[in-house]
């Protein structure tokens, strides 16, 4: 397993369709991820230090594990089938005994990472096997894509939340 941190968020210039951007820590490899809407507004919230009124469905998963005095000690983008990520949430028990697998969407994963500030993992296999970024080999569109997540705000996802 390769360790990743979250490098932001975008849209896909084609169909504006919302990325979460995944990097290794010497920032040579980035790993896109397409996901909702709504997963893109709560990690952008969350990392905008932006809370809501009352519970996200991430705020809440967070508040169960935690009253149920249980840690999530990771989460894994463990695999990719036909351009769709596969996530599990590994969570030990207060009793500190076996960790808990749950499957996940990997957007709704790294939503709730960001807010527990869990490590995020990718297994090798995905990073064989999905379209990663390369920096040094694709300068001008890494470039550009740094540009617009340097400038993304909450508000962008507004209009989204709005219709909830």
């Amino acid at each position: 397993m390769i360790q990743m941190e979250l490098s932001g968020l975008g849209f896909d210039p084609r169909n504006m369709s919302p990325i979460v951007l995944l990097k290794d820590s010497e920032e040579r490899n980035f790993l896109p991820i397409w996901i909702g809407m709504f997963e893109a507004g709560a990690i952008a919230m969350e990392l905008q230090e932006f809370k809501s009124p009352r519970p996200m469905t991430h705020d809440l998963i967070v508040d169960i594990v935690g009253k149920l005095q249980a840690k999530i000690e990771k989460i894994i983008i463990s695999e990719v089938k036909e351009d769709t990520f596969y996530a599990v949430l590994e969570i030990r028990p207060k009793d500190g005994k076996e960790v808990i697998k749950i499957d996940s969407r990997p957007s709704d994963a790294i939503a709730i990472a960001v807010r527990v500030n869990a490590p995020i993992f990718v297994a090798e296999n995905v990073m064989l096997n999905a379209k990663m970024v390369n920096s040094e080999k694709d300068k001008e569109e890494t470039a550009k894509f740094q540009e617009f997540l340097n400038n993304v705000k909450p508000e962008d996802f507004e209009k989204y939340f709005k219709q909830q």
